[in-house]
């Protein structure tokens, strides 16, 4: 369960998380904290649904949308399919840049030293536990490294905490920006998913579920606010950041040198272990429990090595393919909740008879509103790419 809890939140912490998370800190300031605040809380009302349902149900996402209407499930399984692997070369290329920051290392061949790593985890007799642990290690490195560098860069913490709940400026775009950063495409399934390989299913583990989802979103959480602090610090103190690489600026403001190569550290270790879950979950979503878990490891290294090549061929995810798959990841979160909250309010029979509590139910829905604006959102960016 500590393995699918980290699997989760790391797989939320990309390098679209640590380059997102800096550029509104940079356009709001302190006001961003309640942006961070407001879109933890609805991750919550997400989360818990996802992996109570999936959890009590002891069914993959795609399962549930199956019986729920056949053939929904297989097209939620391709929306993940072609979100997941294209945002995958980003995620590799991510690892390049990582490498480069912390060793110098040609961005390409860091990018290829990464994949291999990562297609050895699944690759070894015990992948499962490797992967545990891995994602475990350098998710508590991240948050460690990061908070160092927030401590060292000062931040106005008075001013921090007054607008987490009292901010100068309300911004829904940053809102609906980290909602669909942090649950949206693969993200929303990685935890429950990697909890029914676990083996924690069925009505009486509700409360192993539910405890573990919140504290997955709260690993989050809490990278995304040490991070918030570390760069609010550079900014309050009047650094002007590199347009270019904001983040990778900002520490170097913060702790010089030193701080440069533990951005490389960060970005690697948040690359990687995106690139091990996005790999994980969407091959997820085309097995079953009965395929054997040495095939199910062997689809996962063919994903990865793909998405290494494509990266390796191309350079970098193109701008057009990395919209249209933001497109599809913001489509999977309305259509696979609707699918979670339908099982949740008239398939009892699918809960092994489990009595869904209300007001989770209502909680439920008040994020689902959430995920139609993301989703109307990803169709007009859809559009954008035909005018």
């Amino acid at each position: 369960m500590l393995g699918a809890m980290f699997l989760m939140a790391t797989s939320a912490i990309g390098p679209g998380f640590i380059t997102q998370t800096t550029t509104f800190t940079v356009q709001l300031g302190a006001a961003f904290a309640f942006a961070i605040l407001v879109s933890i809380l609805i991750d919550v009302a997400v989360q818990l649904n996802v992996w109570r349902v999936v959890g009590v149900s002891g069914r993959r996402a795609q399962d549930l949308g199956n019986r729920v209407a056949p053939g929904v499930g297989w097209v939620l399984a391709a929306l993940v399919l072609i979100g997941g692997f294209v945002f995958n070369i980003g995620n590799v290329g991510g690892t390049g840049l990582g490498l480069n920051a912390m060793l110098g290392l040609d961005t390409k061949i860091g990018g290829a030293i990464s994949a291999a790593i990562a297609i050895a985890i699944f690759l070894s007799k015990r992948a499962g536990v490797a992967l545990d642990r891995i994602v475990v290690l350098l998710g508590v490195l991240m948050i460690g490294m990061t908070a160092y560098v927030a401590i060292v860069s000062q931040p106005p913490l008075g001013e921090a905490l007054r607008s987490f709940v009292l901010p100068d400026t309300v911004n829904f775009l940053a809102i609906t920006t980290l909602i669909g950063g942090t649950v949206g495409g693969y993200i929303t399934y990685a935890g429950a998913h990697r909890m029914l390989d676990s083996g924690v299913t069925g009505p009486e583990n509700v409360g192993p579920i539910t405890r573990s989802s919140v504290l997955g979103i709260i690993v989050t959480g809490v990278m995304r606010v040490v991070l918030f602090l570390a760069v609010l610090g550079v900014v309050a103190g009047g650094v002007a950041l590199a347009k270019d690489n904001p983040a990778a600026s900002a520490f170097q403001a913060a702790a010089g040198q030193v701080g440069l190569r533990l951005f490389g550290v960060i970005l690697w270790a948040a690359a990687i272990t995106s690139v091990v879950g996005a790999a994980y979950t969407s091959v997820s979503f085309f097995t079953t429990e009965r395929t054997s878990p040495r095939t199910r490891n062997l689809l996962t290294v063919g994903f990865i090595a793909l998405s290494a090549l494509a990266y390796l061929l191309i350079g970098a995810a193109p701008v057009t393919l990395l919209v249209f798959a933001g497109a599809f990841n913001g489509l999977i979160l309305p259509i696979g909740f609707t699918v979670i909250l339908w099982v949740a309010w008239r398939r009892r029979d699918l809960l092994g008879g489990y009595r869904y509590p209300r007001w989770l139910l209502g909680v439920g829905v008040l994020a689902w509103l959430i995920a139609l604006y993301l989703g109307w959102s990803s169709l007009a960016a859809v559009g954008s790419l035909f005018t």
